[in-house]
């Protein structure tokens, strides 16, 4: 039940694959004869291109490119080799699970380049992230509530707590002491404030009727069993500026473009 702002901050999981150490340093020995030179370990040429390529990474990442950093990479590449050179001595590289680990990090590579070309292709743009902002703003209604519940798995049940809070029990102890909900319990069925689209539908239909400090006074069925739901406050709902949620709701679009274009393509693959 996290309200709908907080889940708006999903990244594309397969541009998010890291990029293998081991191919840095196994495509080394296809640099160009004429590209400039790193260096060279054993023989094998460690191109100036790699070292630029992994400067612009790390500036990208926010350190400055200066001399010591690009010194630094480069004797990060000189270690990667020297040590890759003895892996490959030794016939590592031949190993059935190393070649599987290799491949795979080679489709990562593959993946991450595929989709920043597709998203610098079909970027998502101001116009769709405002309408998405629109849409979920309206969504949200203008009203958040804050209410506690107590969570049980059967009718019974839930009806013999309104008994005992209708007598006088704490609704705070009893949603301690009987709620199967693990993330309210400990708070006494505390939910916090939350629109009501936060929700499932049944719980918020049932949510919005009530007065504040009213509880349910019948139980509420949900697909997550029967509540009891006791509304604690009301307040006017402000949605956050564009500006401060416009990255998080182009992350959410890329997302959906994101498993749009898998299923498609999947769709067009032949799987056996």
């Amino acid at each position: 039940m996290t309200p709908l702002w907080n889940r708006l901050t999903l990244a594309a999981a397969f541009a998010a694959a890291a990029l293998s150490p081991m191919l840095h340093a196994q495509d080394a020995t296809k640099a160009p004869a004429k590209e400039g030179r790193a260096a060279t370990v054993n023989g094998v040429v460690i191109p100036q291109s790699r070292v630029e390529q992994l400067v612009k990474e790390r500036v990208t990442q926010g350190q400055p490119d200066s001399p010591q950093l690009r010194e630094s990479v480069k004797e990060s590449l000189i270690t990667q080799e020297v040590v890759t050179q003895e892996a490959v001595r030794q016939g590592i590289d031949k190993r059935p699970e190393v070649v599987t680990r290799l491949e795979l990090a080679r489709q990562n590579v593959l993946i991450r380049a595929y989709l920043e070309d597709y998203f610098n292709k079909h970027p998502i743009t101001d116009q769709a992230v405002k309408q998405e902002y629109d849409r979920v703003k309206a969504q949200l209604g203008d009203k958040e509530y804050r209410a506690r519940h107590i969570l049980v798995e059967t009718e019974a049940e839930a009806k013999s707590l309104i008994s005992q809070l209708k007598g006088g029990a704490s609704f705070e102890k009893l949603a301690a002491e009987k709620s199967k909900d693990p993330g309210s319990k400990e708070n006494g069925g505390d939910l916090g404030w939350n629109a009501p689209s936060s929700y499932v539908k049944p719980f918020a239909d049932a949510l919005v009727k009530l007065q504040k400090g009213q509880m349910t006074p019948q139980p509420v069925q949900t697909t997550f069993g029967w509540h009891v739901i006791k509304l604690e406050d009301v307040r006017p709902l402000k949605a956050p500026p564009l500006e401060e949620v416009k990255d998080n709701i182009r992350q959410q679009l890329q997302q959906q473009e994101l498993m749009k274009l898998v299923s498609q393509l999947r769709q067009k693959a032949k799987i056996e």
